[in-house]
């Protein structure tokens, strides 16, 4: 059966649990493939959802994924902000060496719910939608988690594929996600499968503003991997248009139209 395009109804059962924001392409009927949006440490959904609105790419359903717990009141320093902090960890750790909240807190907690709610029911399940037709944005902390997702989903296929034996094509599928692009977030070793044995992965992806032993732990985990570094230092979101254009190259070249 062919896939359906989501209506607002579909996703309502994911707003007590995961909230996020959703802008369709116009007109809807011309949605082809996914992207979804998660944000940075301490951030809200409502400014990346703005963002994913700016990028425009033709025949994409946005989702803007809100994090999934808020940081405590102590770690803001009294500030008053107009939006919850929110981030994607398991829990919020500080790393004794820095004194910095630690990279890598555990994302079980997201995952599951962007891969078992967001992705299993809704677009798969429910719309028919394979993980081959979903791309994902990442800024710092939520780059991480994009990240994370593509690496682990090669646990999760290899689990699906022993215990259900599905047929060659549809386990193909859903071995990989469209294109992750993350900015500024490293990789999180404890969503990479333990399988010594285990290939890298074929979910093609795009790291911006990283580290070089943090692109190297990308590069070993995956095996196409394009880095981009700007001219400016230090990690933010992209502010000009040399910024923003391999994003959109990257995004054009996984959607198979140029920019």
């Amino acid at each position: 059966m062919p896939p359906r395009v989501p209506t607002e109804e579909d996703f309502s059962s994911l707003t007590p649990i995961l909230p996020h924001t959703v802008q369709f392409p116009s007109p809807p009927e011309s949605t082809t493939a996914f992207l979804i949006v998660f944000h940075g440490l301490g951030d809200h959904d409502e400014p990346f959802s703005n963002f994913a609105k700016g990028l425009n790419l033709p025949g994409v359903l946005a989702i803007t994924v809100r994090g999934t717990d808020v940081l405590p009141a102590a770690l803001l320093g009294g500030m008053e902000l107009e939006r919850p902090a929110c981030h994607y960890g398991d829990d919020v750790i500080i790393d004794p060496e820095t004194g910095d909240l630690a990279e890598d807190p555990g994302f079980e907690k997201a995952r599951k719910l962007v891969m078992e709610k967001l992705i299993g029911e809704v677009l798969i399940e429910k719309c028919g939608w394979e993980m081959r037709d979903i791309m994902f944005f990442g800024f710092g902390q939520g780059g991480s988690l994009a990240l994370g997702l593509a690496s682990s989903l090669r646990q999760t296929a290899r689990v699906t594929d022993i215990s259900q034996g599905q047929e060659e094509s549809s386990t193909a599928a859903n071995t990989s996600f469209k294109g992750v692009a993350c900015i500024g977030g490293p990789l999180p070793q404890s969503m990479v499968p333990t399988a010594s044995s285990r290939a890298k992965s074929r979910t093609n992806v795009l790291v911006c503003q990283l580290e070089e032993d943090a692109v190297e732990a990308v590069k070993s985990e995956f095996e196409h991997v394009k880095v981009v570094q700007w001219k400016r230092r230090g990690v933010s979101m992209p502010s000009d248009r040399d910024e923003v254009l391999p994003l959109m190259q990257f995004f054009g070249e996984r959607l198979g139209d140029g920019f």
